[in-house]
């Protein structure tokens, strides 16, 4: 299923100048590559991946495996200007960071491309995180901007703080 992830033939990656279907650049080398094989390398080379989205990310599919996919390429965290209600909920559950631009704001009006490497500063101590907070995100181009963490209640705290919600049912199982 990881390689079916992104393998959409309407979708767009700016990283491509616009061009549709399954397949981006792999940064450090400049190849393009298949979403999946890029995501292997990234993986492979230890560097945790982000999404910079548009509005409405993950809408056409409610599915858990939309959000089970980002997990198993990588994906750390989603920064876009919405989400769809219930693929925001399982990204949480897969441990992937939901943020939001503030309003007026996304990759184009902040000058993002996705070539730069990104930093969030979350607490340093997981549990200091608050449903709704805002977090800084800085760039390795100097850029700086705030976004909106997605975690909107508690529940979906405790699940990102186990790392999703399967280490979560895990961990109290285990303490029952």
């Amino acid at each position: 299923m990881a390689r079916g992830t992104f393998a959409n033939i309407r979708l767009v990656n700016k990283l491509l100048n616009g061009e549709v279907g399954a397949k981006t650049v792999h940064i450090p080398t400049g190849e393009k590559l298949y979403v999946f094989d890029a995501a292997m390398r990234y993986k492979a080379a230890g560097q945790e991946t982000i999404i910079l989205a548009g509005a409405e990310y993950g809408s056409g599919s409610s599915r858990d495996w939309a959000a089970k996919g980002p997990m198993l390429l990588g994906v750390k965290a989603v920064i876009s200007k919405s989400f769809e209600r219930i693929h925001r909920s399982n990204l949480v559950g897969m441990g992937i960071i939901p943020l939001c631009f503030k309003s007026g704001e996304d990759a184009d009006t902040l000058g993002l491309t996705g070539h730069e490497r990104y930093t969030i500063d979350l607490p340093s101590k997981i549990s200091e995180i608050r449903p709704g907070q805002d977090v800084t995100v800085n760039t390795d181009s100097g850029k700086s901007f705030t976004c909106t963490a997605r975690f909107d209640t508690e529940v979906e705290l405790a699940y990102f703080n186990n790392g999703g919600i399967l280490p979560y049912v895990i961990r109290q199982l285990i303490t029952q």
